[in-house]
């Protein structure tokens, strides 16, 4: 088995209006989102940004996803995951979460969340 590298965006903090109800839509709500993404080094030893996946990257089709409201969290999930090995085709697993902190569920008390798991 090839030695796989692995890169992660931890607790990454949006305000969105994602949600199918029209307060979420309005208010908003917070997010947070983490990302693993594994892949095939080109180099055993890597010295360059242009030789791995640069974490910037990422992040900024994560940023440019999560302004754009949708009903569903499957949706951003899956969306994120597309996006990412779209552009980085190299990628051989990704793993994208997304939780909503604030939920509207009348007597809830915590966060949602929903994972999406990707091998290529």
């Amino acid at each position: 088995m090839a030695d796989l590298l692995t890169i992660s965006l931890n607790n990454v903090r949006f305000r969105a209006f994602h949600g199918i109800h029209p307060e979420e839509r309005q208010k908003g709500n917070d997010f947070v989102v983490n990302m693993q993404i594994e892949y095939l080094p080109q180099k055993e030893t890597i010295i360059s940004l242009k030789e791995t996946i640069d974490y910037a990257s990422l992040f900024s089709i994560i940023n440019v996803t999560m302004q754009k409201p949708v009903d569903l969290l499957e949706t951003l999930v899956q969306t994120i995951a597309n996006k990412v090995h779209k552009q980085f085709p190299q990628v051989k697993t990704i793993t994208v979460a997304v939780e909503k902190l604030n939920p509207p569920i009348d007597k809830f008390s915590g966060s949602v969340e929903v994972k999406y798991t990707k091998k290529y």
